[in-house]
């Protein structure tokens, strides 16, 4: 069956989501937060990404973002991030993290033996500014919404600072930058 969310050729800006396979809550510590921002800094500094907005929550991350071959990127970003987080959470003993990737892997992925990501990352192509800003908006609110803070600024894995006060984990491009 054919998805509506697909990447179209050329340049864009991109509304992403990226989820953890079977919603399991990985990013709630620090060290694993850190493969997410550090993958998105590599990328700005390196393959010519620009993230406009994103937000980090326990299952899953999104990101506006603008680049060339996005497609191309996501996998990579999400291919390094899996082996991040496997080999982090061998290093710290953690097995029932790892034998839920192992226990949830889709049985056809017969080259790999945890899945840490939900297929797909839903590219939503944004089309005018009002929905840049719209969904700017909704993945600021996001830990809010999910009652992990009373303020969208308290949520530290998030781009509502940078936006707020001009500081932030990461380095953004503002929307108003372009």
């Amino acid at each position: 069956m054919r998805s509506r969310y697909k990447f179209e050729d050329g340049r864009g800006l991109y509304f992403l989501t990226s989820s953890i396979i079977e919603f399991i809550p990985v990013f709630t510590i620090k060290k694993h937060c850190q493969i997410i921002t550090d993958s998105f800094e590599y990328c700005r500094n390196n393959k010519e990404v620009e993230v406009v907005a994103y937000v980090i929550i326990p299952n899953h991350f999104q990101v506006l973002i603008y680049s060339e071959g996005l497609s191309t990127k996501m996998r990579s970003i999400k291919r390094h991030t899996t082996k991040q987080i496997i080999i982090l959470a061998k290093n710290h003993q953690k097995a029932w993290l790892l034998n839920q990737f192992q226990y949830y892997k889709k049985d056809y992925k017969t080259n790999i033996s945890h899945q840490v990501w939900k297929e797909g990352s839903h590219p939503q192509l944004m089309q005018n500014l009002d929905m840049v800003e719209q969904n700017i908006n909704y993945i600021h609110h996001n830990p809010f919404r999910n009652g992990l803070v009373q303020k969208p600024k308290d949520w530290v894995y998030s781009s509502a600072n940078n936006y707020a006060i001009n500081e932030g984990i990461i380095k953004i491009n503002k929307i108003e930058d372009f």
